[in-house]
């Protein structure tokens, strides 16, 4: 199976919402392999690993998120896979 990998930056109300938790089971319920963290500028960080379509599903849905964040922006970039192992959340 061939691999895709992004990395992902979301702003807008999704710190204190539980949007990395949403992530977290929303990336092992497609599959995805990654992380997801908090940065300190008030948006959430990810990486994202996985089949094409999967990762392409996450980042749809990453606009809309947990019931109570508000998303602005999505942004996201190609990158190498990495040898990742299940989906973490990164403090």
């Amino acid at each position: 199976m061939s691999e895709i990998a992004l990395k992902i930056r979301v702003t807008g109300r999704v710190q204190g919402v539980a949007y990395r938790a949403w992530t977290k089971a929303r990336a092992e319920a497609l599959g995805l392999t990654g992380w997801v963290m908090n940065d300190q500028s008030g948006a959430v960080l990810a990486h994202l690993q996985g089949a094409p379509k999967a990762v392409d599903q996450m980042v749809s849905d990453m606009w809309a998120g947990p019931g109570a964040a508000v998303v602005r922006d999505v942004q996201y970039r190609p990158i190498e896979p990495e040898n990742v192992k299940g989906f973490e959340i990164r403090r």
